[in-house]
């Protein structure tokens, strides 16, 4: 069964829709069964108000450069188009789509509410359950779990969303290979694969994994789980043994 997930990240005019700020970038990139497309969306925004100064220190881009921008109403046919029936991973998803849900009730009723298209992932949730207690930021994560971020002078839509795919997926188990057309590796046919014994000296030292091993290692099984859509092979081994 195929896979399709929507990697998504906004920049906006500040902090809170109800004061009326708006959407002025929305970054996507699409993963099909786990594995980057390239089939990316990118749209900036004419927001028709002020950036705040503290919104305009974080993302870096001004008044000026989007007053030749389309406004939502030209580009949400096509954004709904782009993100319809698939899944959506949103780190902090509440300030995404309460945005979102913003603009499409100002088009008006009849364009509904985010979820009406796709379901939603909130990766700042899946971190919390299995780093309970650290930081979780998209910074953080990075940094844990060897994501490069090094080209991440300002934040911008289209490179975080970019840079959480690759958290995502190493949150979730990897990915084989860049994109979905990428030929897989394979190997020299010269090179000699040699099979040997290994001897040992001793009794094998069996280590036992702690109770947080244990449950951070469940917490890993659901989010794997929950991303393969409960397709997973342990799942229909363990309900094979129960019912044995």
């Amino acid at each position: 069964m195929t896979t399709r997930q929507i990697v998504l990240d906004t920049e906006t005019t500040g902090l809170e829709p109800r004061e009326g700020h708006r959407i002025i970038e929305i970054g996507c990139v699409e993963l099909v069964n786990r594995r980057l497309t390239g089939n990316d969306y990118h749209q900036y925004l004419q927001p028709d108000r002020e950036i705040d100064e503290g919104a305009l220190a974080v993302h870096g881009i001004s008044n000026e450069f989007l007053a030749d921008k389309p406004r939502m109403v030209d580009v949400v046919e096509a954004f709904i188009d782009y993100v319809r029936d698939a899944e959506l991973i949103i780190h902090n998803a509440p300030f995404d789509v309460g945005f979102i849900n913003h603009e499409l009730a100002l088009l008006g009723a009849e364009w509904g509410r985010l979820e009406d298209y796709c379901t939603i992932t909130d990766s700042l949730v899946m971190a919390r359950g299995l780093y309970p207690g650290q930081r979780n930021s998209l910074d953080a994560l990075c940094k844990r779990l060897d994501v490069d971020n090094s080209s991440r002078e300002y934040h911008g839509a289209l490179l975080d969303a970019r840079i959480l795919a690759d958290v995502y997926l190493a949150m979730t188990g990897g990915q084989s290979s860049l994109l979905l057309d990428e030929e897989e590796e394979q190997p020299d046919d010269e090179t000699e694969q040699v099979a040997g014994r290994i001897e040992r000296s001793g009794p094998l030292l069996v280590l036992r994994a702690s109770d947080e091993e244990r449950k951070a290692h469940a917490a890993m099984l659901e989010v794997i789980a929950g991303a393969a859509g409960g397709n997973v092979l342990w799942e229909a081994a363990a309900a094979e043994q129960d019912g044995a």
